[in-house]
C-alpha cells in the first residue's frame, strides 16, 4: 500500500476479544469504520459538512481477508488508500496491522456511494472531492 495514509490508531481491550481468545470479526469491522471516517475527512468529506448537507456516503460492498490474529494488548495501525473512484462512487482498501510488530492482521476494500439523504439516491461527488481523489491516487 505505498499510497496509504494511516487513518486510525488504537489497541486490542480483552472485551474486544471472543471465546477463541483473538479480537472478534465484529471489531474489525468496527475499527475499519473509524478509520473511513478519518479516511473520508482527508479527501473532503468531513461528517459535520455531510451532515449539515444531508449528504452521506452508503456501502455497497464490503470485503475483508482475515490475515492473522489479534489479541489483547495489541496496538495497531490502518493504513487507507483509493483503490478508484467514479463520478458518484469511491472504492478504497484498508490495511489493519500490529504497530508493534508490522504483520498485516486484516485487509478490506469497500466501495460506497455519495448519496443524498432527502433525494434517497446517489449523486455526482463534489469536484474538490474528485480532485482530492485523484491527488491521492497520483501521489
Amino acid at each position: 500500500m505505498s499510497k496509504s495514509r494511516q487513518t486510525y490508531q488504537g489497541a486490542v481491550y480483552s472485551w474486544h476479544c471472543d471465546h477463541m481468545g483473538h479480537m472478534n470479526v465484529m471489531h474489525y469491522v468496527g475499527k475499519f469504520d473509524e478509520a473511513t471516517w478519518n479516511f473520508f475527512s482527508t479527501v473532503g468529506l468531513q461528517g459535520k459538512a455531510m451532515r449539515e448537507d444531508k449528504k452521506g456516503v452508503v456501502a455497497v460492498e464490503q470485503s475483508i481477508k482475515y490475515k492473522s490474529e489479534l489479541l489483547a494488548g495489541d496496538v495497531i495501525t490502518i493504513h487507507s488508500e483509493v483503490v478508484e473512484f467514479g463520478d458518484k462512487s469511491i472504492k478504497f482498501r484498508h490495511e489493519m496491522r500490529n504497530a508493534e510488530t508490522g504483520v498485516v492482521a486484516a485487509v478490506t476494500t469497500l466501495t460506497g456511494l455519495y448519496f443524498d439523504k432527502v433525494a434517497r439516491k446517489a449523486i455526482s461527488l463534489p469536484d474538490q472531492v474528485k480532485t482530492n481523489l485523484q491527488t491521492a491516487l497520483d501521489a
